[in-house]
C-alpha cells in the first residue's frame, strides 16, 4: 500500500514538474518587419556578404569564412535610456555565430557598448564572420523569456565584389574572368 502511494506521489509530482516547467516560444520576423523585443524594435534594413573589409588604401581584414554585414535599425519604445544587445547569426542547424567586437573597416558600425534613448532610433551596422548560408539574425539570449529571431533569406544577402554589389547565392562560386581573358594571359 505504502508502495503504490510513492509510486502516485512520485508521478504525480513528475508530472507536475513537467506541466509546470515554461516552455520558450519561438518569433520569426521577416527581413523588413519590425521585431520587438520588450521595448526595442529591430529592422534589418540591408544585409551583405563580403570577402574582406577595406578598401584598397587600407589594410583589408581577411575573415575566416566570410564577414556578413547586417545594418538594422533600433528604436526604443522605453522612457529611459537602454542598451541594445549583442546579436547573433544562427544558421539552419542550429550553430550560433557571434557579432563581432572589432569594427575595423566596417562603416557605420554600430559598437559594442551602445545605448539608445527614449523614443530615439539608432541605425548602424552589425559585423559577423559566418560561412556562405542562411541565417537568422537572433536579438535574445537565455535570459529572455523567448527566442526572437529576423530571417536573412537568401535572396535579400548580396555579395560585395570590388567596388560594385553583385548578387551571390552564399555557397556559390564567386566568378572569374570571362574565358578571352583566361586565355590572353598564356603564352604558347
Amino acid at each position: 500500500m505504502c508502495r503504490s502511494i510513492l509510486v502516485i506521489l512520485l508521478s504525480l509530482s513528475l508530472f507536475s514538474l513537467g506541466c509546470s516547467s515554461s516552455s520558450r516560444q519561438t518569433k520569426v520576423y521577416q527581413t523588413g518587419e519590425k521585431a520587438e523585443v520588450d521595448k526595442l524594435v529591430y529592422t534589418v534594413i540591408d544585409t551583405q556578404i563580403h570577402p574582406r573589409l577595406g578598401e584598397d588604401g587600407e589594410t583589408p581584414r581577411i575573415p575566416q569564412n566570410r564577414f556578413y554585414t547586417v545594418q538594422v535599425a533600433v528604436s526604443s519604445g522605453n522612457n529611459t535610456e537602454v542598451s541594445i544587445p549583442a546579436m547573433q547569426l544562427v544558421d539552419d542547424s542550429g550553430k550560433a555565430y557571434p557579432e563581432l567586437a572589432d569594427g575595423t573597416n566596417v562603416p557605420h558600425w554600430l559598437g559594442v557598448v551602445r545605448r539608445v534613448s527614449p523614443a530615439q532610433t539608432e541605425r548602424g551596422v552589425v559585423v559577423f564572420d559566418a560561412p556562405a548560408a542562411h541565417y537568422k539574425l537572433k536579438l535574445t539570449d537565455e535570459t529572455d523569456p523567448d527566442d526572437v529571431y529576423i530571417d536573412l533569406p537568401l535572396s535579400f544577402v548580396h555579395e560585395q565584389m570590388g567596388n560594385e554589389d553583385t548578387p551571390v547565392a552564399p555557397g556559390a562560386e564567386m566568378p572569374g574572368p570571362p574565358p578571352d581573358e583566361k586565355k590572353a594571359g598564356k603564352k604558347k
